[in-house]
């Protein structure tokens, strides 16, 4: 009995001692690990996390092919906007009495290790996503260099952006608190008053030089059924950049009438002009007129025109009136009513100039992208909408912005106009009769919002057929009476 005791008390000895070992071997290893962030500066725990979420995010799946420089903006940017919210967590937790640097300072090197293989993952993944989405579009694959050259304009960009910050930040320790805030407060006075105005005054100077240049390869119609031409009562140079292109090409081909913003001195005015044009051109004398509302540089697509000459064999007339020489994503922020009200004021003028007529023309609506929802807008509901067109097609729409009962709707679904809401933060977007025609990614999100209003700057860049590029169909597809 004394025996077994005793056993049982070396054991328990010996099981002591191991314990202590252990733990003492444990200790080092932490020590150890503490000492090689310290030695080769690794990040704390909140920066390494947050650089991976920003990197992570960019590297999602998008709808689009990425050139290396747009896909580095997009994660450098984001990459920054992750390093500010993780500031401001870890300056909330630490006035709170919590040293969370401290309590995560053993993690810093495994952490690191984790997120750098995460991210090297994900590389390779987009990778493959960005060949996907080339090989269904027919455009080259990308290589080893595209990489490289993402990762230095990405930390170009990241470097830049914390150095201004930071700088900010010297400044105002500098100053200190009052006098930084009277500073801030004079700052966003000069920007609110001057600067923006300023800023605001040369891109519209310049998206107005850009609607009054003239193209060299542009040649004046001869057809006297084209506006801009000698017989029309509105001028070559007052047509836009958009105009010009909209009436010239080859003489023969369906009576094309286009009104520009300074064609007449307001809405009323160029809305008169355009049922003249639409009489002297011989457009009512057709058996199907389009009413096209365009986007909002003035541009209508040439696929459509070509695709309604095919559609009606000739027998069409087509009229569009400009709203705004502003690109589209402009004036969808800052001047959508202006495209609602040329669109209802342009399509009441004609439909009631046909009631007059003893021939009456079969009236459709048209629209691509913004124009789509000021045509759309036309109309009270679906059933107004049926009840005064022949038939209306929606291109490239926005989601959820137009009528679709009765409408023929065309959307790619790589095109990230038919996708974007805010709702996309929350909610799958709805693709109901989109056409796919490339990979389309999982929706995620937060994620997914994001990567859908990076892609929305190159929608226009994509091969035809893809993003937000349609081709004749636009015309051949639409309804009938």
């Amino acid at each position: 009995m004394d025996d077994a005791l005793a056993d049982g008390a070396v054991l328990g000895f010996d099981d002591l001692r191991a314990r202590r070992r252990h733990g003492a071997v444990r200790r080092k290893l932490s020590t150890a690990l503490s000492a090689a962030a310290q030695r080769f500066s690794v990040p704390r725990a909140g920066t390494t996390v947050a650089i991976g979420v920003g990197t992570l995010v960019s590297l999602a799946p998008g709808l689009l092919p990425r050139t290396p420089g747009a896909q580095a903006i997009l994660t450098g940017l984001l990459v920054v906007l992750s390093l500010g919210i993780a500031g401001l967590a870890r300056f909330v937790v630490r006035r709170s009495g919590f040293d969370v640097d401290h309590k995560l300072a053993r993690a810093r090197l495994p952490l690191l290790i984790g997120t750098v293989s995460l991210v090297l993952g994900a590389v390779v993944l987009a990778g493959d996503w960005q060949n996907s989405l080339r090989a269904a579009m027919s455009t080259a694959p990308i290589g080893a260099g595209y990489w490289l050259r993402w990762l230095i304009e990405s930390v170009l960009i990241v470097g830049v952006l914390l150095g201004i910050t930071r700088s900010i930040g010297w400044v105002l320790r500098k100053l200190g608190w009052a006098r930084g805030f009277s500073l801030a407060v004079v700052v966003a006075g000069f920007l609110y008053l001057v600067a923006a105005p300023a800023a605001v005054g040369w891109r519209q100077a310049a998206y107005a030089g850009a609607n009054a240049a003239l193209d060299p390869a542009l040649v004046q119609p001869d057809s006297g059924a084209r506006s801009g031409s000698a017989a029309s009562a509105v001028s070559w140079s007052s047509l836009g950049a958009e105009g010009r292109k909209f009436v010239s090409g080859a003489p023969a081909g369906p009576p094309r009438v286009y009104v520009g913003v300074e064609s007449a001195p307001d809405l009323d005015s160029r809305v008169a002009l355009a049922v003249r044009e639409l009489e002297r051109s011989g457009g009512f004398e057709r058996s199907n007129l389009v009413v096209m509302v365009p986007t909002g540089s003035g541009w209508i697509d040439s696929n459509a025109v070509r695709g309604f000459d095919q559609r009606f064999g000739g027998d069409v007339a087509l009229v569009g009136l400009q709203y705004s020489y502003a690109p589209s994503w402009v004036t969808f922020v800052f001047g959508r009513d202006d495209a609602v009200d040329a669109a209802r004021a342009l399509f009441t003028a004609v439909e009631d100039r046909i009631r007059t007529l003893e021939h009456k023309p079969e009236l459709y609506l048209y629209g691509q992208s913004l124009g789509a929802i000021g045509g759309s807008s036309v109309f009270a509901d679906d059933a107004d909408q049926d009840r005064r067109t022949c038939a209306t097609l929606w291109a490239g729409p926005p989601a959820g912005q137009v009528h679709r009962a009765g409408a023929t709707v065309l959307a790619n679904t790589s095109d990230p106009v038919v996708h974007w809401s805010p709702a996309l933060l929350w909610r799958a977007p709805d693709l109901t009769g989109a056409r796919t025609d490339a990979p389309l990614p999982q929706w995620l999100p937060v994620v997914s919002f994001v990567q859908a209003t990076a892609d929305l700057l190159a929608a226009l860049n994509a091969p035809a057929g893809h993003g937000h590029r349609y081709g004749t169909d636009q015309g051949t597809a639409m309804g009938s009476c």
